[in-house]
């Protein structure tokens, strides 16, 4: 079991969380069935996207229940940045979604973790990430714009091949409006 406490101090203090985050998790902790607990096999607290605007337009889709899907670069996990790869995305795995000022907006589980090279990513799965017009061109657009940013920061070419890791989740728990 990863937790020794739900107490939001030690939960703080153990994932490195900020004070709200833990508050938080905490409060959704508690309501699960003591057999619930042992299949969470991480958490962590961040906002979607690199900037204000996106971040919080994403923690309110998530927090409707309107976005249940995200994806990022596989580099990220096989490479990674100055600090090494990212742990892969585990399903069970606890995000308390915040939006950029790092205010809670909601907490999601992840379902399903898959792979697929950016020209495989299907429609449902663009809808299932709950952004622009819901469908596979707006994201296509919007994700090779993104993605193209964040290949050429790193040094590597982006293209229709790159791979890609696509996180399902539900939202379980969400801030009241």
């Amino acid at each position: 079991m990863i937790f020794s406490n739900f107490a939001p101090a030690t939960l703080a203090k153990e994932f490195q969380l900020s004070s709200r985050a833990a508050d938080c998790l905490s409060a959704y902790l508690v309501t699960l069935p003591e057999a619930e607990i042992p299949v969470i096999p991480s958490v962590s607290a961040d906002y979607f996207c690199t900037d204000k605007d996106n971040a919080d337009i994403c923690a309110e889709l998530v927090r409707k229940g309107e976005k249940q899907a995200s994806c990022s670069m596989k580099y990220w996990y096989q490479t990674g940045g100055e600090q090494g790869p990212e742990p892969m995305p585990q399903v069970g795995h606890l995000q308390v979604v915040t939006d950029w000022e790092g205010a809670p907006v909601a907490i999601t589980q992840i379902t399903r973790v898959t792979e697929a090279r950016f020209s495989d990513v299907t429609a449902e799965f663009a809808a299932a990430e709950g952004e622009g017009d819901k469908s596979l061109r707006w994201w296509r657009d919007a994700h090779w714009q993104f993605f193209s940013t964040e290949c050429e920061e790193l040094g590597i070419e982006m293209s229709e091949d790159t791979v890609l890791v696509l996180e399902h989740f539900r939202t379980v728990w969400t801030q009241p409006a």
